[in-house]
């Protein structure tokens, strides 16, 4: 099977008082490119979750949302900073005296100065929050795997078609191209005689001319090759796996063949086949361009 670079997978993990949501969505790139949206205090985990989705994902641009809540009720604690208080202490008295003020600090006062009153998490244990994590994350990255899959094998689908029309074109040229020669012997045989107007016609001199004609627009060596490259594009399809970047070259050797065709086309019908073939192979390497 092959595998597009466009999926999304969505994960809703809960056990106990910790919800994680995860959400993932991937679009073409040519390698792994991965961004991780999530609260500080998971940041930890991070290598981790990078590490996991490599288990799913070789190549793409991947944007991952992570929400994380814990609604237990003693997740947090109180912390007093006693040194803080008192150089505030210190300082108050000191501006007191200076300028002779009313030393009016309060207990409810001094509490609401920045940092003397503290809210801190307790500590958690990290084992049991991947625990949790690690299996939203799976959930999430098979979601995403399995909607690539499906767009893979339409892609693939689509580009079989695409392989058995220029299968055609391919046929028609190969079948055209002998008779642009016998009809160019005909034209020449005819032009001669006109000229001559009767005399003897050296037909050694024409099945020379016609030779260098027939070696001037030969494309056998194109279309063995062109064959063969779509033979390639067609068995790397069925066989599957990580293929883009082959793919990607194929297509590249099969538009360079294609332009060959075209430059040598000296026939309406053929040139018009020839611009058809480039034609579907620009299609083709578009499509190519979002297989992993």
């Amino acid at each position: 099977m092959i595998k597009s670079m466009t999926g999304f997978g969505r994960s809703e993990v809960s056990e106990g008082a910790r919800k994680f949501t995860i959400e993932m969505k991937a679009v073409n790139h040519r390698y792994l490119d991965v961004t991780i949206k999530m609260p500080k205090k998971l940041n930890v985990f991070e290598a981790a979750i990078r590490s996991e989705l490599k288990n799913y994902i070789q190549r793409g641009k991947v944007d991952i949302f992570i929400t994380y809540e814990d609604t237990s009720e003693n997740n947090v604690m109180i912390k007093y900073n006693h040194d803080i208080a008192a150089e505030y202490m210190k300082y108050l008295k000191e501006m007191a005296e200076e300028f002779g003020l009313d030393n009016d600090i309060r207990v409810s006062t001094l509490s609401r100065y920045p940092e003397v009153l503290t809210m801190e998490e307790q500590n958690t244990d990290e084992e049991e929050i991947w625990k949790v994590l690690q299996k939203a994350v799976d959930i999430a990255a098979q979601g995403m795997a399995e909607s690539r899959i499906r767009e893979g094998e339409n892609l693939k689908e689509d580009l079989l078609g695409k392989l058995d029309d220029m299968e055609k074109n391919v046929a028609f040229i190969a079948e055209r191209s002998p008779q642009i020669v016998a009809e160019y012997r005909q034209k020449l045989a005819d032009k001669v005689h006109e000229l001559l107007d009767g005399a003897a016609v050296d037909e050694n001199r024409i099945a020379t001319e016609v030779t260098i004609y027939a070696d001037k627009i030969c494309v056998d060596e194109e279309m063995v090759r062109l064959r063969s490259h779509i033979e390639a594009v067609r068995k790397a399809l069925y066989d599957g796996g990580s293929i883009g970047r082959k793919l990607d070259f194929l297509a590249q050797e099969m538009n360079r063949e294609a332009n060959t065709i075209l430059s040598k086309a000296n026939d309406l019908t053929v040139s018009d086949c020839g611009i058809e073939l480039k034609t579907t192979i620009e299609k083709i390497r578009e499509q190519i361009q979002n297989i992993e």
